[in-house]
Protein backbone atom coordinates (compact mmCIF):
# COMPACT_ATOMS: atom_id res chain seq x y z
CA UNK A 1 0.00 0.00 0.00
CA UNK A 2 1.74 3.61 -0.88
CA UNK A 3 2.32 5.53 2.32
CA UNK A 4 0.64 8.87 0.58
CA UNK A 5 -0.87 9.90 -3.28
CA UNK A 6 3.35 10.10 -4.11
CA UNK A 7 3.61 6.40 -3.61
CA UNK A 8 0.83 5.52 -4.87
CA UNK A 9 1.59 7.20 -8.08
CA UNK A 10 4.98 5.42 -8.37
CA UNK A 11 3.24 2.21 -7.48
CA UNK A 12 0.76 2.92 -10.45
CA UNK A 13 3.91 3.41 -12.85
CA UNK A 14 6.23 0.48 -11.72
CA UNK A 15 3.67 -2.32 -10.74
CA UNK A 16 4.53 -5.56 -12.03
CA UNK A 17 1.77 -6.70 -15.01
CA UNK A 18 0.44 -9.45 -12.28
CA UNK A 19 0.41 -7.54 -9.01
CA UNK A 20 -3.54 -6.87 -8.51
CA UNK A 21 -4.61 -3.08 -8.01
CA UNK A 22 -7.48 -2.25 -4.89
CA UNK A 23 -9.44 0.98 -4.68
CA UNK A 24 -12.50 2.81 -2.85
CA UNK A 25 -14.68 3.72 -6.23
CA UNK A 26 -15.19 7.05 -6.87
CA UNK A 27 -13.65 8.15 -3.43
CA UNK A 28 -10.11 9.03 -2.73
CA UNK A 29 -8.34 5.90 -0.94
CA UNK A 30 -5.33 3.79 -0.37
CA UNK A 31 -4.22 1.89 -3.42
CA UNK A 32 -3.45 -1.61 -2.26
CA UNK A 33 -1.37 -3.84 -4.46
CA UNK A 34 -0.82 -8.23 -3.74
CA UNK A 35 1.36 -9.60 -5.99
CA UNK A 36 0.32 -12.69 -8.07
CA UNK A 37 2.90 -15.55 -8.77
CA UNK A 38 3.70 -15.77 -12.59
CA UNK A 39 0.36 -17.17 -14.58
CA UNK A 40 -1.82 -16.71 -11.99
CA UNK A 41 -5.02 -14.44 -12.52
CA UNK A 42 -8.00 -12.45 -10.54
CA UNK A 43 -9.71 -15.43 -10.50
CA UNK A 44 -7.09 -17.43 -8.73
CA UNK A 45 -7.16 -14.96 -5.78
CA UNK A 46 -9.07 -16.52 -2.66
CA UNK A 47 -12.02 -14.49 -1.82
CA UNK A 48 -10.90 -14.23 1.96
CA UNK A 49 -7.89 -11.79 0.43
CA UNK A 50 -10.25 -9.75 -1.42
CA UNK A 51 -12.07 -9.41 0.98
CA UNK A 52 -8.62 -8.50 3.49
CA UNK A 53 -8.13 -5.95 0.65
CA UNK A 54 -11.23 -4.44 0.14
CA UNK A 55 -11.24 -3.99 4.00
CA UNK A 56 -8.07 -2.27 4.03
CA UNK A 57 -8.91 0.27 1.51
CA UNK A 58 -11.91 1.21 2.98
CA UNK A 59 -9.93 1.70 6.02
CA UNK A 60 -7.38 3.83 4.91
CA UNK A 61 -9.84 6.49 2.57
CA UNK A 62 -10.71 8.83 4.48
CA UNK A 63 -14.31 9.46 2.80
CA UNK A 64 -14.80 5.59 2.25
CA UNK A 65 -14.34 5.10 5.67
CA UNK A 66 -17.09 6.61 7.22
CA UNK A 67 -19.23 5.20 4.65
CA UNK A 68 -21.09 2.05 4.73
CA UNK A 69 -22.33 -0.08 1.52
CA UNK A 70 -18.94 0.92 -0.07
CA UNK A 71 -17.22 -0.56 -4.18
CA UNK A 72 -14.13 -1.51 -4.08
CA UNK A 73 -13.02 -2.14 -7.42
CA UNK A 74 -9.67 -4.18 -8.40
CA UNK A 75 -8.53 -5.28 -11.77
CA UNK A 76 -4.61 -6.50 -12.91
CA UNK A 77 -2.09 -3.78 -12.99
CA UNK A 78 -1.57 -3.88 -16.62
CA UNK A 79 -5.01 -2.43 -17.00
CA UNK A 80 -4.44 0.77 -14.93
CA UNK A 81 -4.39 3.35 -17.54
CA UNK A 82 -2.54 6.59 -16.73
CA UNK A 83 -2.24 9.72 -18.86
CA UNK A 84 -0.46 13.37 -18.64
CA UNK A 85 -3.99 15.08 -17.48
CA UNK A 86 -4.63 13.21 -14.59
CA UNK A 87 -3.94 13.99 -11.16
CA UNK A 88 -1.54 12.69 -8.61
CA UNK A 89 -3.08 9.15 -8.13
CA UNK A 90 -5.99 9.26 -10.30
CA UNK A 91 -6.34 6.61 -12.58
CA UNK A 92 -8.33 4.81 -15.75
CA UNK A 93 -8.52 1.48 -16.94
CA UNK A 94 -7.63 0.35 -20.48
CA UNK A 95 -10.86 -2.16 -20.23
CA UNK A 96 -13.64 -1.94 -18.10
CA UNK A 97 -15.21 -5.08 -17.96
CA UNK A 98 -11.70 -6.28 -16.82
CA UNK A 99 -12.22 -4.29 -13.67
CA UNK A 100 -14.25 -6.28 -10.97
CA UNK A 101 -16.22 -4.68 -7.79
CA UNK A 102 -17.12 -5.92 -4.29
CA UNK A 103 -19.08 -4.37 -1.83
CA UNK A 104 -18.48 -3.59 1.49
CA UNK A 105 -21.34 -3.16 3.86
CA UNK A 106 -18.86 -1.74 7.10
CA UNK A 107 -15.62 -1.86 8.20
CA UNK A 108 -14.52 -4.71 10.14
CA UNK A 109 -12.44 -4.20 12.79
CA UNK A 110 -10.97 -7.25 13.55
CA UNK A 111 -9.85 -7.64 9.95
CA UNK A 112 -8.40 -4.39 9.68
CA UNK A 113 -6.53 -5.01 13.09
CA UNK A 114 -5.40 -8.05 12.36
CA UNK A 115 -4.03 -6.84 8.82
CA UNK A 116 -2.41 -3.94 10.78
CA UNK A 117 -0.47 -6.00 13.23
CA UNK A 118 1.28 -7.46 10.07
CA UNK A 119 1.93 -4.31 8.66
CA UNK A 120 5.71 -3.59 7.98
CA UNK A 121 7.24 -0.26 6.60
CA UNK A 122 9.00 -0.40 3.66
CA UNK A 123 10.51 2.23 0.99
CA UNK A 124 11.74 0.03 -1.51
CA UNK A 125 12.61 1.49 -5.02
CA UNK A 126 10.30 0.38 -7.16
CA UNK A 127 11.50 1.19 -10.39
CA UNK A 128 14.77 -1.00 -9.79
CA UNK A 129 12.62 -4.10 -8.88
CA UNK A 130 10.82 -3.59 -12.34
CA UNK A 131 14.00 -2.97 -14.25
CA UNK A 132 15.03 -5.90 -12.50
CA UNK A 133 12.27 -8.33 -12.64
CA UNK A 134 12.26 -7.15 -16.70
CA UNK A 135 15.71 -7.84 -17.10
CA UNK A 136 15.09 -11.31 -15.61
CA UNK A 137 12.46 -11.55 -17.97
CA UNK A 138 14.45 -10.79 -21.48
CA UNK A 139 17.40 -12.98 -19.93
CA UNK A 140 14.71 -15.95 -19.98
CA UNK A 141 13.76 -15.18 -23.32
CA UNK A 142 17.15 -14.87 -24.71
CA UNK A 143 18.11 -18.18 -23.42
CA UNK A 144 14.92 -19.47 -25.20
CA UNK A 145 15.48 -18.00 -27.99
CA UNK A 146 19.14 -19.23 -28.48
CA UNK A 147 17.55 -22.76 -27.88
CA UNK A 148 15.41 -22.62 -30.46
CA UNK A 149 17.88 -21.38 -32.74
CA UNK A 150 20.52 -23.69 -31.74
CA UNK A 151 17.59 -26.88 -32.15
CA UNK A 152 16.93 -25.26 -35.80
CA UNK A 153 20.34 -25.66 -36.81
CA UNK A 154 20.83 -28.97 -35.54
CA UNK A 155 18.04 -29.88 -37.25
CA UNK A 156 18.84 -28.64 -40.81
CA UNK A 157 22.37 -30.13 -40.20
CA UNK A 158 20.28 -33.40 -39.92
CA UNK A 159 18.22 -32.48 -42.81
CA UNK A 160 21.48 -32.04 -44.56
CA UNK A 161 23.10 -35.69 -43.82
CA UNK A 162 19.88 -37.25 -44.57
CA UNK A 163 19.69 -35.53 -48.03
CA UNK A 164 23.29 -36.48 -48.51
CA UNK A 165 22.67 -40.11 -48.41
CA UNK A 166 19.64 -40.22 -50.03
CA UNK A 167 21.72 -38.12 -53.25
CA UNK A 168 24.21 -40.26 -55.85
CA UNK A 169 26.72 -37.18 -55.33
CA UNK A 170 28.95 -39.48 -53.25
CA UNK A 171 28.71 -42.37 -55.87
CA UNK A 172 29.57 -40.40 -58.45
CA UNK A 173 33.69 -38.73 -56.85
CA UNK A 174 36.18 -38.93 -59.87
CA UNK A 175 38.23 -40.72 -57.12
CA UNK A 176 35.57 -43.73 -56.62
CA UNK A 177 35.57 -44.59 -59.85
CA UNK A 178 37.76 -47.50 -62.30
CA UNK A 179 38.32 -48.01 -65.75
CA UNK A 180 39.74 -51.51 -67.07
CA UNK A 181 42.85 -49.70 -67.93
CA UNK A 182 43.57 -49.21 -64.70
CA UNK A 183 43.10 -53.12 -63.64
CA UNK A 184 46.47 -53.37 -65.20
CA UNK A 185 44.64 -55.96 -67.36
CA UNK A 186 44.66 -53.69 -71.23
CA UNK A 187 43.99 -56.50 -73.36
CA UNK A 188 41.28 -56.40 -75.81
CA UNK A 189 40.87 -60.17 -75.86
CA UNK A 190 37.68 -61.48 -74.45
CA UNK A 191 38.82 -65.02 -74.17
Amino acid sequence: MGEDKHENEDLIRWAFPEDVWFHVDKVSSAHVYIRLHKGETLDDVPQTVIDDCAQLVKANSIQGNKMNNIDVVYTMSSNLKKTAGMDVGQVGFYKQKDVRSVRVEKRINEIVNRLNKTKEEKHPDFRAEREERDHKEREAQRKIQQELKLKEKEEERRRKEQAELRSYSSLMKEENMQTNVDDGNDSDDFM
